[in-house]
């Protein structure tokens, strides 16, 4: 690997890092409590999951320029593999049966502040 590619993928990690922690400080100013990071799973990984009472949001963190883009961004496979990481994440909690589950999506635009969508995709 190229001195520019790792250069490139460093930024691309600071990045993610950073609209996570924006994705996560918005979901908390709107009563949500964050009960994982980057959880990973050997299917996939969740980038967020917050409680809200029996809630459970499962998001996706997308950077993009506007936010067709970041909903364009979790297609099929994505799904897939989010809902794959979710049912792991679901079965290691003894509560499992009285939590719903929803699939959600923070858009991290320029110059705004990250753009909640509940309910992107049923699983």
């Amino acid at each position: 690997m190229t001195a520019d590619a790792r250069l490139g993928r460093r930024r691309a990690y600071r990045k993610g890092h950073r609209g996570e922690w924006l994705a996560a400080l918005a979901l908390t100013l709107k009563g949500y409590r964050i009960l994982a990071r980057r959880f990973r799973t050997p299917l996939g990984e969740i980038d967020l999951i917050a409680k809200r009472g029996n809630l459970v949001a499962i998001v996706e963190v997308k950077a993009r320029p506007t936010l067709e883009e970041a909903m364009n961004a979790v297609g099929p496979l994505a799904q897939r593999r989010i809902d794959a990481a979710a049912d792991l994440w679901l079965a290691r909690r003894r509560d499992h049966a009285r939590l719903s589950l929803r699939y959600d999506l923070i858009a991290i635009l320029p110059g705004r502040w990250p753009v909640h969508v509940e309910n992107i995709y049923s699983a």
